[in-house]
């Protein structure tokens, strides 16, 4: 009995040694400077809206990579390309999962989409899928006229809309945008159109742009619903094409995923095709919708900028056409404008990502399960990397390889959770740019100066719908009038 206590207590007194000693070494493990957390809470205090101007902020005081508590949740902040790389280059694979949020779990298909899935063969197969099936270059150019005609569509009713010749017209830019960005992907992923003229079903496109678009985090059983809706009268189709053996090809991007799930339906079940259409709609439409908002602002607000533009694009396409897709590779000036308003503004200006296993980022120790937060727009803003940073300066891309310049700058993200989709995003916004300038004269509304401020948020959206004044060009009036 006596033998008995005596190594119990050797046991207990081992066990204590050890994890005083186990406490010791984490404590003696190097975190990246903090700033003063509050019990509890953290630094959650801190974090006023707009969080990418807050994180910059605390960037310049405790250095371009810092440690904060987000109650419970420790976070990473990052706010330099030699980060970046570190993180996205050296330790991608560590830092390749996307934080865990209640968003993932009830929007996104209980973290089954490609943009919240955790690294895995799920969200590689998935991404294989993005890369090879649906965002390949050959994929992208069949929906090329699709683009086209949607941009044909949008200057059709800006110049049918206008008061008379010679007056300048007042047109709210936002809705508009997004009405084309809407259709050119649904007409991509399903062959149907929702805003504008030759709307199918009416009530349907209804219930799509008030039920899927305006309140989606509040209806995801709507959604659902309507994705469903899209899957079925989509497989319907097929089945009809191959029962009367006409030999149709596939149209759409729904025909691509169905045709995965008629090989393995097991694992393509109708909720995985869902998640990738709420992805390839949700992402590609939102983001281009902004960055066409933010690049005519700064249009508006650097007319010598648009000028210079338009004269590049009268040299390439003249005046008896709409600019074309195939006309884009010849208009380098068009894509450094897009370039320069996403360093300016991106989409995502604070790209989280979280850490699957303990590592080291600049000697600094980080834990499992962190939250890296990313500052892009810090990064794209720092004088140390650019010349005149915070100037809407477009030539400046001339004399530089936007994708090849490392992580300085990085819109559509890096490492393997970068976005596939970037060179759809990229078409859409130069075509409708380009169409936008090719077509009409804009200037400024007199009522008031349009404000270049950001809406708080995750994404970079402007905090005020853009307005402007247009009037159809003088050169483009017969082109025009043959829409």
């Amino acid at each position: 009995m006596e033998s008995f206590q005596y190594y119990s207590i050797v046991f207990i007194c081992l066990v204590f040694i050890y994890k005083a000693v186990l406490l010791q070494k984490i404590r003696r493990r190097k975190l990246p400077p903090s700033p003063t957390a509050l019990p509890i809470i953290g630094h959650l205090h801190l974090l006023k809206k707009p969080l990418h101007r807050t994180l910059s902020k605390l960037s310049r005081k405790y250095g371009d990579i810092f440690f904060l508590k987000l109650g419970s949740r420790p976070a990473l902040v990052i706010t330099s390309p030699s980060a970046f790389e570190e993180c996205f280059g050296k330790n991608d694979l560590i830092f390749a999962n996307r934080p865990p949020i209640l968003f993932g779990k009830y929007i996104s298909y209980n973290y089954t989409t490609m943009s919240m899935s955790p690294y895995g063969p799920h969200w590689r197969n998935l991404r294989r899928i993005a890369a090879v099936q649906i965002f390949s270059s050959a994929r992208v150019n069949t929906f090329s006229s699709v683009r086209v005609q949607e941009v044909h569509f949008l200057i059709r009713q800006l110049f049918r809309a206008r008061s008379g010749a010679g007056n300048f017209h007042k047109v709210e830019l936002r809705s508009r945008l997004s009405a084309v960005a809407y259709n050119i992907m649904t007409r991509m992923i399903a062959g149907k159109r929702y805003y504008g003229e030759d709307v199918e079903d009416c009530e349907e496109a209804e219930r799509f742009r008030k039920g899927l678009v305006k309140k989606m985090k509040e209806s995801a059983k709507k959604r659902d619903a309507l994705l469903q809706k899209l899957i079925d009268e989509r497989r319907r189709g097929n089945a009809s094409a191959n029962s009367a053996d006409d030999g149709e090809e596939m149209t759409t991007m729904i025909d691509v995923v169905l045709s995965l799930q008629k090989a393995d339906p097991d694992y393509y079940t109708d909720e995985i095709l869902m998640g990738l259409i709420w992805v390839l709609l949700n992402g590609a439409t939102e983001t281009s919708t902004t960055i066409l908002e933010w690049g005519m602002s700064l249009l508006l607000s650097h007319p010598d900028t648009l000028t210079k533009a338009r004269t590049q694009l009268d040299e390439i396409v003249g005046h008896h056409r709409v600019l074309d897709e195939s006309d884009l590779p010849k208009l380098p000036f068009l894509r450094c404008i897009i370039n320069e308003t996403l360093r300016l503004y991106p989409p995502t200006p604070v790209l989280p990502h979280c850490s699957s296993q303990d590592c080291t980022v600049r000697g600094y120790h980080v834990p499992a399960g962190t939250m890296v937060l990313a500052n892009l727009w810090s990064v794209h803003r720092d004088p140390g990397l650019w010349e005149e940073a915070t100037r809407f300066r477009p030539e400046r891309f001339l004399d530089m390889d936007a994708d090849r310049e490392g992580f300085k700058w990085i819109p559509f993200g890096a490492g393997r959770r970068v976005c596939p989709g970037s060179n759809i995003g990229t078409k859409i916004t130069c075509l409708v740019l380009g169409a936008l300038i090719q077509c009409f004269e804009w200037r400024r509304t007199e009522e008031k100066e349009d404000t270049m401020s950001e809406r708080s948020g995750l994404a970079m959206f402007r905090a005020q719908k853009l307005e402007a004044m247009y009037e159809p060009r003088q050169e483009m009036l017969h082109t025009l009038s043959q829409l």
